[in-house]
């Protein structure tokens, strides 16, 4: 038994409009012995018990399931990455305005149309996640970075495969390829970062008690969920555990 002080603690003096996760199911926690009269309330708690049990599990799987298609996005821009890096380098090497630039000539039969195939692979699979993205942005009409990413690839491809077609002109597929590679680096490295922080906040969140000790008025308790506490209600905290909610001593 807890000592007497610790039921004048009131740490729920401030809402609880607080989403917590994980909480444990608490129908066991409801009955209590003596209370003739009761019975018929703390069933319709079980029955919102049970209830909140199944919302709640459900929104674990669903957050497991965004947590397994963040990771899912950030393995696929990281495979992007190295694939479309490995495309990078012939092209590079095969670009006309590289090779007048390092002040070598490794042309060959046939080379602007081998240059035209590596960055077309390069331009649909490496520019997949931009071109994709800048579709559903333009469907919720709210244009942003995939759009202008997008944007730059379409441009520079559609110009150097006509340039290539009629045979005049310089190609533009390096800066194609290398921005590319740059933007698929960049949003892999993003992405990697806001999953670790994710997971951070998971660890966090774990940490917080998922019930609160209601005190009743006849100085019983209850637990309950930390989300079913109102403002007002007085909470006992034992010794060892941890204040699950703001409030006022």
């Amino acid at each position: 038994m807890a000592d007497d002080k610790h039921f004048n603690h009131d740490h729920a003096a401030h809402s609880a409009k607080v989403e917590h996760k994980d909480h444990d199911e608490h129908s066991g926690h409801v009955d209590h012995d003596g209370h003739d009269g009761g019975h018929d309330g703390h069933a319709g708690h079980d029955d919102h018990s049970d209830h909140t049990d199944q919302d709640e599990h459900s929104g674990h799987v669903d957050h497991d399931d965004h947590t397994d298609h963040h990771a899912h996005m950030v393995e696929d821009f990281k495979r992007r990455f190295f694939v479309s890096l490995i495309l990078m380098v012939p092209i590079l090497a095969l670009s006309p305005m590289i090779q007048m630039f390092l002040n070598v000539d490794w042309s060959f039969t046939g080379d602007r149309w081998l240059l035209l195939g590596l960055s077309t692979v390069l331009f649909i699979y490496g520019g997949k996640p931009f071109l994709t993205g800048a579709v559903d942005e333009l469907k919720q009409r709210s244009p942003a970075m995939m759009t202008l990413i997008a944007l730059a690839i379409i441009v520079s491809y559609v110009y150097s495969t006509f340039v290539i077609i009629i045979g005049r002109g310089n190609d533009f597929f390096w800066e194609l390829a290398t921005l590319i590679v740059v933007m698929l680096l960049g949003h892999w490295i993003e992405m990697r970062s806001v999953m670790g922080a994710s997971r951070a906040l998971d660890e966090l969140v774990k940490l917080m008690p998922e019930t609160a000790h209601l005190l009743q008025p006849d100085g019983s308790t209850k637990d309950i969920p930390l989300a079913d506490l109102k403002t007002g209600d007085k909470v006992l905290v034992k010794p060892g555990e941890k204040v699950p909610i703001d409030g006022e001593i």
